[in-house]
């Protein structure tokens, strides 16, 4: 067996995908489609940027973690963090790669949450353990997830106006709901991570459109992860320039 440390980083320096996969199935095993969110009402924004993969995979991840509560647009907190990513950018296992830095931003917040937010999938995945099943399950948590794409599954006929749904089926099973929050607009994918059905994950994230694509949770945690970006990337880029 070869030896691979908790990153999926073998002893040899190759990821080792086949253990990877493993835990994802015990992720997946963990991992309920059960449970209101009729309790929530304090909640935390995840989100992560990053360089695009052609200009560097293994540039800073940064993440960002904006508390709101329920039906608020007004973040309460926002705290973000930075880490080198130990995996490459491969579709399927961004878990692994992004968790980290995501957990890492979390541990900053000063309040407390009820439930992660989470900018991906859940169990809309290959092998029910997107990123918002994976922290939804390492944090017991109730986790959602919302998706700008596909990334399996098939979608039912989803209609043009604002607030058409369409299920998502994958292996058999309705795990989530294509959204569409404007009107013949691209939609968004709404998935459970954990401790919530799909129809909890859709309803809760319905309140929180506001005439745009992306729903406003979305949005507050991609613009602080992305101004973080770019705080991180102006301070390599003077810590390089010569002192005159």
């Amino acid at each position: 067996m070869t030896e691979t440390s908790s990153s999926g980083q073998a002893a040899s320096g190759k990821v080792d995908y086949a253990a990877l996969r493993a835990r994802q199935l015990e992720v997946a095993l963990v991992a309920s489609m059960e449970g209101s969110l009729s309790g929530v009402r304090r909640f935390v924004a995840l989100d992560i940027s990053n360089l695009p993969r052609s200009e560097g995979g293994r540039a800073p991840l940064y993440a960002a973690a904006v508390i709101l509560e329920r039906g608020n647009p007004r973040p309460l907190e926002t705290a973000t963090a930075a880490l080198a990513p130990t995996l490459p950018y491969v579709p399927g296992f961004l878990s692994f790669r992004e968790a980290p830095a995501a957990v890492a931003a979390l541990e900053k917040l000063s309040l407390d949450f009820d439930l992660l937010y989470v900018d991906g999938h859940g169990l809309t995945h290959p092998r029910r353990a997107g990123i918002a099943t994976h922290l939804g399950v390492l944090l017991e948590k109730p986790s959602l997830g919302v998706a700008k794409n596909l990334l399996a599954g098939t979608v039912g006929e989803l209609g043009p106006e604002v607030g058409a749904t369409a299920p998502i089926t994958l292996g058999g099973e309705m795990r989530g709901y294509a959204l569409r929050t404007r009107a013949r607009g691209n939609p968004v994918y709404v998935s459970s991570g954990h401790r919530c059905t799909p129809e909890a994950a859709l309803s809760f994230v319905l309140e929180h459109l506001d005439g745009r694509r992306l729903p406003f949770p979305t949005r507050a945690a991609h613009e602080a992860a992305n101004a973080a970006r770019r705080a991180g990337e102006l301070a390599a880029r003077e810590a390089l320039e010569p002192v005159s």
